[in-house]
């Protein structure tokens, strides 16, 4: 079934030749993420209604603020039960024998995030380079309106958790005071990494110990990944083979979906997201954050 996928990035063009394969479940996961005004300035929306405004011939959207997240969580986009995922995904018709291919319109980040969380219980899932903004580049369709409602899965899919993809806060704690391997990457903007920029959680800066890789330095202007030599050049100047696992982290657990999609694109598979972020970490007046890069 994997085969279907080519790897975890498509383009335009091989996904618009397989549109109207019945396997293949393309989604749309924008969501609404304003840059923060002040420190504690936390606004978040779902893109549901961009999508009905703008959108992949027979897509569906995937509402990242909605039941792609656990609303019991702490903190905000927390990855749901990989049964309430498995449940969710059949109701927008995604089973077994799918393959899925998630887009968004805010630079591949909201996409990397589904993928993420669809790659951590095993289902066939790939970003579609460039999002929405490729895809209208190149002068494919969109069209638009409301939800017709998916036909619900036939058989719904069985999750299979695999290890390793996620990081909890007590183990990146452990990591930052040197008592357990990894390497901590930070991939929010500059100004998020040193606190320079206002935050939307209640302390600014970065994890002790973390390092800066900035999730959209990844992307070209066009938003699409950036070439395999030089996607390597810039995360080698933060990260080497000997930096393992690789353990990564912004304010949410979006940015850093994007990194953790640039990291396996260059081969790597001792990657994992520490889902709570910032906004778990920075909650803990206990938990030491540094400023300055």
């Amino acid at each position: 079934m994997t085969s279907l996928l080519p790897g975890p990035l498509v383009d335009d063009t091989w996904l618009a030749a397989r549109l109207d394969d019945p396997r293949v479940v393309v989604l749309d996961a924008t969501a609404l993420l304003p840059s923060p005004r002040h420190d504690g300035d936390f606004r978040s929306a779902s893109g549901r209604d961009a999508w009905a405004e703008r959108h992949l011939p027979g897509s569906r959207h995937a509402d990242l603020t909605g039941d792609f997240s656990d609303h019991d969580a702490p903190y905000h986009f927390a990855v749901p039960t990989p049964e309430a995922l498995a449940a969710t995904l059949a109701r927008l018709g995604v089973g077994e024998g799918s393959a899925v291919v998630a887009y968004d319109n805010g630079g591949g980040i909201w996409a990397a995030r589904l993928w993420w969380m669809l790659r951590a219980i095993s289902v066939p899932a790939a970003v579609l380079d460039g999002g929405l903004a490729a895809w209208e580049a190149a002068g494919r369709p969109v069209v638009s309106g409301p939800e017709t409602g998916p036909e619900p899965a036939g058989t719904p899919i069985t999750p299979v958790v695999r290890p390793g993809m996620w990081t909890s806060v007590d183990e990146v704690a452990a990591i930052s005071r040197g008592e357990q391997p990894g390497a901590l990457v930070c991939a929010l903007p500059a100004g998020g990494f040193d606190g320079s920029a206002p935050t939307r959680y209640s302390r600014r800066g970065h994890i002790p110990g973390s390092r800066s890789l900035p999730g959209r330095d990844l992307l070209d202007s066009a938003g699409r990944v950036l070439p395999d030599a030089e996607l390597a050049a810039r995360v080698g100047a933060v990260v080497d083979a000997t930096d393992s696992p690789v353990v990564l982290y912004c304010g949410g657990g979006i940015s850093a979906a994007g990194a953790a999609l640039a990291l396996t694109l260059l081969g790597r598979d001792d990657v994992s997201l520490y889902d709570g972020s910032l906004e778990e970490w920075s909650r803990d007046p206990a938990r030491p954050l540094e400023l300055g890069g």
